[in-house]
């Protein structure tokens, strides 16, 4: 009896982990940009609203890919932002807050990293000294994500023209 209680014990810690392993470990932008100060690594960022369908869809399917979930993980700093969070948030010593206007808000961090350009989805890279590199708006399939989260992690972006860099991309997908 002992030796069945042991090996289930097992079993679901092992699924646990493994569970925990096959996803994207996402954190809050004060948490990303601590740990970033601490041990630099690129950040990106998710931007998405409750209401946005394609948010919803980017969630079901191109951040439940193995090989993407693999590469943030690895890779970056991984930061969910809710576009109208009404919560406070501290970076580069201001303060950005929610807005309200009309039937929905909007949150001043995800407004300023999409220049005013209110459009959910959007993926926002920062580099390792924490400033912001490029938003890219919009839905992004799987293969397409794959390359940018490439672009931006090794600094491919300094060196290298985009249809360069997309011309040449080896996939591991």
């Amino acid at each position: 009896m002992k030796k069945i209680i042991v090996v289930a014990v097992f079993a679901i810690i092992s699924f646990g982990i493994r569970a925990q392993e096959n996803k994207v470990n996402w954190l809050t932008f004060e948490e990303a940009m601590e740990m970033s100060e601490k041990d630099p690594k690129p950040i990106m960022v998710d931007i998405y609203t409750d209401w946005c369908g394609w948010c919803k869809k980017m969630d079901k399917t191109t951040y439940q890919n193995k090989v993407i979930i693999d590469y943030i993980n690895t890779h970056y700093y991984p930061v969910k932002l809710n576009g109208e969070a009404k919560h406070d948030i501290m970076f580069q010593g201001r303060t950005f807050t929610y807005q309200a206007q009309g039937r929905r808000g909007y949150h001043e961090l995800a407004a300023a990293i999409m220049k005013g350009q209110l459009s959910y989805p959007s993926t926002a890279f920062f580099n390792t000294e924490r400033q912001l590199l490029q938003n890219v708006p919009g839905y992004l399939e799987e293969k397409r994500f794959e390359k940018i989260l490439a672009y931006f992690n090794k600094e491919n972006y300094k060196s290298t023209p985009w249809p360069e860099f997309e011309k040449n991309f080896k996939s591991a997908m």
